[in-house]
């Protein structure tokens, strides 16, 4: 294996009596680094990160894990942690006493097992002596991530892991994450929330229907994707619009009427001809005050991607 990578998946499948949850998925994961796993509802997602977990094994494939190549038994590779479908804690128990359990169910020792330390990084100092049946979803996560963190993992396999949590709550989550990237813990999640991948990952795979359809780096996605609509606000809209109508390769898509106190325009363009009509603007004196993607390009080609999977079933 590479020793680049903390992942390399070559074949797998995975099926569940007549439902082929995976078709021969390929996937590299690096080392530090934040891989974004998206597809709708059924697309295999959590059969996968499962598989990560060693929750399950392959019917079919190759799946190596830190450089071991995985086996057949039912057994989290070493330096593996996470969680799929919500981490799984004791409710009755508070925060602090969860994560005790837990470090002696793995032969630790909870007086050295750093608890205190994971719940500083994932924001519930403040609420360790809490019980669990009175946290919220985000909290209940952030406490998933804490008990994940204890192990000190080298791959953190985390499915929605801001899933419930408020704007200060994600934007602490993302922190730890990047922290951990830069200091070479591997992340693979999955998420619904397109901002939450294009912020973190640096490469992204995309499922549909059991397959990928594509796994690379976001600017990659971004460059292979179809023109986009962005919204377009500028000092004088009225110029603006003649502007983009005598651009080459942009189409002013519909006049969206106000927004933020001004007249906003939606145009379609791929990237160079919109570099054009900034430029066009900027040489006539029109200030450019947003210009922004109606749709993000990650959505917009998960969309587009899926789409295209799905109709050629």
């Amino acid at each position: 294996m590479d020793e680049q990578l903390a992942v390399r998946a070559r074949g797998i499948s995975k099926c569940f009596g007549d439902v082929v949850a995976l078709d021969g998925i390929d996937l590299d994961v690096a080392r530090g680094q934040v891989h974004g796993l998206v597809g709708p509802n059924g697309a295999g997602k959590t059969t996968l990160l499962g598989l990560l977990l060693g929750l399950a094994v392959a019917d079919g494939g190759r799946l190596e894990i830190l450089g071991t190549p995985v086996g057949r038994a039912l057994a989290a590779p070493d330096g593996v942690a996470g969680f799929v479908d919500g981490p799984g804690l004791y409710p009755s128990l508070t925060a602090r006493q969860n994560l005790a359990a837990l470090a002696a169910l793995r032969g630790q020792d909870a007086r050295t097992a750093g608890i205190d330390d994971v719940l500083d990084q994932v924001g519930l100092s403040d609420v360790a002596d809490d019980r669990a049946r009175g946290f919220s979803l985000g909290m209940r996560q952030r406490l998933g991530l804490a008990a994940a963190l204890l192990t000190k993992p080298r791959l953190l396999v985390l499915d929605e892991p801001a899933n419930g949590l408020d704007p200060a709550g994600k934007r602490h989550v993302h922190g730890v994450l990047t922290r951990l990237a830069a200091q070479g813990t591997s992340v693979v999640m999955s998420s619904h929330r397109m901002d939450d991948l294009e912020a973190l990952c640096s490469e992204v795979t995309i499922l549909a229907t059991g397959r990928v359809v594509f796994s690379g780096p976001l600017g990659k996605l971004a460059a292979e994707n179809s023109e986009l609509d962005y919204r377009l606000l500028a000092s004088d809209p009225r110029a603006a619009r003649e502007l983009a109508l005598d651009t080459a390769g942009i189409k002013v898509v519909e006049d969206a009427g106000p927004w933020r106190g001004a007249e906003v325009l939606v145009v379609r363009a791929l990237l160079h001809a919109l570099d054009e009509l900034v430029a066009r603007l900027v040489t006539a004196g029109v200030a450019v005050r947003e210009l922004a993607p109606v749709v993000s390009p990650l959505e917009a080609a998960f969309l587009a991607l899926t789409e295209q999977q799905e109709s050629g079933r």
